[in-house]
């Protein structure tokens, strides 16, 4: 009773979207798609929630069909898009009461399943929607989302925007909901929240690169990383690219992530290296494979 999804397409015109993706999320999962902008993440999720239809391909979300059964679909689901698209001049108290009349259900048969999300905004429950901050708006609108308790949850990129604090608050709200039996798919461009969910499908210009746990993307990693540093950062990443072992360099936060064609990699030859390029504090250690470096290994 999760989501099935066969060999979907769809293109705007001569642009392809998305192409012949396929994947499945169990009942109760919380399940990650992991990309960058213009991947076709959305595009995904507006078929899933019956909001396009593909061109070709099939899916299913908690027994129905997208196409055939769309008024079950949209009875079932919640959907938060990436786009805070609640009414704006009304208050929080009222767009809660709003979704949930639209549903045929009152925020009182439900209040257990939003009360833990709620209680966060309800000091300011007659305040308008449009002058909260962007973490309140966040919640609010999970809250309208949950409010007929729905048995699959789609988030499209609901993190976007938002401060660090209110990111980390909001993946441990998805997490109690998923212990209450909902099923989560969750789109995001951030690869560090792609390790808080039980699998991941990693998609780049329409297409999956691979599906699985981020535990098991992140052990196929082919080789040993290192991060690399030095007094000049700019001159280190053009010299490590000339560097005739280089096998890939990717700037990474304060370091380079730096990986070499070679089994036996001596990172004092590398050093030599940069030394006579006059490069100086030179910093070379391994580090671990992190979910961003298997993506872009797989984006090749």
């Amino acid at each position: 009773m999760g989501i099935t999804v066969k060999h979907i397409s769809k293109s705007y015109g001569d642009l392809k979207a998305i192409e012949k993706i396929s994947f499945d999320v169990k009942e109760g999962e919380l399940f990650g798609l992991i990309g960058p902008d213009g991947a076709g993440k959305t595009t995904v999720f507006r078929i899933l929630t019956t909001l396009l239809i593909a061109d070709e391909g099939s899916a299913t979300v908690a027994g129905y069909d997208v196409v055939k059964d769309y008024l079950d679909i949209r009875n079932h689901v919640g959907y938060m898009p990436g786009r805070f698209s609640l009414y704006q001049d009304l208050t929080v108290e009222e767009n809660l009461e709003f979704f949930a009349t639209i549903f045929g259900t009152t925020v009182k048969e439900n209040y257990e399943l939003i009360k833990d999300i709620y209680i966060q905004i309800e000091p300011f429950k007659d305040r308008r929607a449009g002058k909260l901050s962007g973490g309140m708006k966040q919640k609010l609108a999970l809250c309208c989302a949950l409010i007929h308790k729905p048995k699959v949850l789609f988030l499209d990129e609901p993190t976007t925007g938002v401060d660090p604090v209110s990111r980390k608050e909001f993946w441990e709200m998805l997490k109690r909901l998923q212990q209450k039996g909902i099923t989560i798919l969750v789109s995001t461009p951030y690869m560090d929240e792609a390790a808080l969910c039980d699998r991941i499908a990693l998609i780049q210009d329409g297409k999956i690169l691979e599906i699985d746990t981020p535990e098991a993307i992140v052990k196929h990693y082919p080789k040993k990383i290192y991060d690399i540093s030095s007094d000049n950062m700019y001159e280190l990443i053009l010299n490590l690219n000339e560097y005739e072992y280089n096998y890939s360099v990717h700037p990474f936060g304060e370091f380079i992530h730096y990986t070499d064609k070679r089994e036996d990699f001596k990172p004092q030859e590398l050093i030599q290296f940069l030394e006579k390029r006059n490069l100086k504090n030179i910093i070379v250690k391994q580090t671990q494979t992190t979910i961003e470096d298997a993506f872009m290994e797989l984006a090749k």
